[in-house]
């Protein structure tokens, strides 16, 4: 008998989006499918699905000894997320090539389904980064007698979501600096720096609104910018490696000596980027926006204003949120010029309800079936004269004030 073969080995996602793209967060169920193709009849020991989520660091440092001596320092951190095994086809030990227990598999093609749920604990973001990442990822194995086993590792990407609809992520973000120069013992006019943004989280594909006032007295000339940066953290045995990258940035006008620049808005636009990861012990990916004043011959003066890059935009309703809860504060008198000191009288039951209104809706209703003529009984009468009784008239005064029963004691005078 002709052994078949293996035509291909394929894992399948079935998708929770519209895209097509398998994404998930903590919480979801993982499910797919193995697919496998073979050409003509295979015996097979067992079909496995290994899933895992884990986040790992990596680098190296070289150090000296001494005199020509010089070694590396290796520094290497993981963390596990989950880890689930299943098996599709078959049985769990495949270390013997023995001919029992073997399953038959025809020509054709063949759909295997697995399924698992991810931790509900918080997950990090799937995120690939220069000395580490977080990966997720599902592998299957198929085992034969006599053969070596055929694998196949396909990836998955999880969002741990962050809501930037929270106080937090919705406060406004300031901050002002000053810088005096001077060269040997000749000192010139300073330059200031503030800016302000209206909220602290972002989305990927938002635009920053930057309001500034930049101001130069001194004698140079500077070019006010602003950048967006990411900073990757990575932490193993103690030691953190750190790496900051320009992710967008803009250019304003040159100043000269006295000159003043404000931005009213200026706008950034964030590209499409990781999440922050804030939630792992050895990965953490900040984002911050720099507004800066590009100094010839000298250090810059910058501000750093920390922003959060979320998954869950902000509601429509959220633009307003920082802007009125900073103005309430300021506005807190408004209360008592607007609330009268007493309530007003509401208007007497005449002025609403006309008597001709009130006798026609008292006027019988046409009656079509068994449960309309039930309902011109006197319970319905009653219904309808009790809707249009006029209310008790208003009085600041309790007409009928509780009156303590003699059995029932008071309360003591204080």
């Amino acid at each position: 008998m002709v052994l078949g073969k293996v035509k291909s080995l394929t894992i399948s996602f079935d998708c929770l989006n519209d895209s097509n793209v398998p994404v998930y967060s903590s919480g979801d169920t993982v499910s797919g499918r193995v697919n496998l193709e073979v050409t003509g009849e295979i015996r097979v020991k067992s079909l496995k699905i290994h899933a895992r989520g884990h986040a790992k660091v990596r680098w190296t440092e070289s150090r000296n000894a001494g005199s020509n001596t010089a070694y590396t320092q290796n520094y290497t951190e993981e963390v596990e997320y989950f880890n689930h095994k299943d098996i599709l086809i078959g049985h769990e030990r495949d270390d013997d090539n023995s001919e029992e227990g073997l399953h038959i598999i025809h020509s054709g093609r063949h759909e295997y389904a697995f399924s698992f749920e991810l931790p509900q604990t918080p997950l990090a973001t799937s995120f690939e980064g220069r000395h580490g990442s977080v990966r997720y990822w599902v592998k299957a194995e198929l085992h034969r007698p006599w053969l070596l086993p055929v694998k196949l590792k396909k990836e998955f990407t999880v969002f741990e979501h962050i809501d930037i609809n929270t106080p937090s992520l919705l406060s406004p973000q300031a901050g002002t600096k000053e810088k005096t120069l001077c060269c040997w013992f000749c000192t010139s006019g300073p330059i200031s720096l503030s800016a302000k943004i209206e909220r602290k989280g972002y989305t990927p594909g938002e635009s920053i609104q930057i309001f500034a006032e930049i101001e130069n007295c001194s004698s140079r000339m500077v070019v006010p910018k602003a950048a967006i940066y990411q900073t990757q953290a990575f932490y193993a045995k103690g030691k953190m490696k750190e790496v900051k990258q320009l992710v967008a940035n803009l250019r304003g006008e040159s100043l000269s000596s006295g000159k003043t620049e404000t931005w009213n808005g200026k706008q950034l636009k964030i590209p499409p980027v990781s999440p922050s990861i804030l939630d792992c012990s050895i990965i953490r990916v900040e984002y911050s926006l720099m507004v800066y004043v590009d100094i010839p011959g000298a250090m810059d003066l910058f501000l750093n204003l920390p922003l959060v890059i979320g998954t869950i935009p902000l509601h429509p309703f959220g633009s307003r949120t920082s802007s009125v809860s900073s103005q309430c504060s300021m506005n807190m008198n408004w209360l008592g010029l607007t609330l009268p000191e007493r309530p007003e009288a509401p208007p007497s039951y005449a002025e609403v309800v006309t008597e001709e209104q009130r006798q026609s809706s008292l006027a019988p209703v046409a009656a079509c079936d068994d449960f309309e003529r039930a309902l011109q009984g006197p319970l319905f009468a009653y219904i309808q004269e009790f809707r249009f009784l006029p209310p008790p008239l208003y009085s600041e005064i309790d007409p009928n004030p509780d009156q303590p029963s003699d059995d029932r004691p008071s309360c003591p005078s204080r």
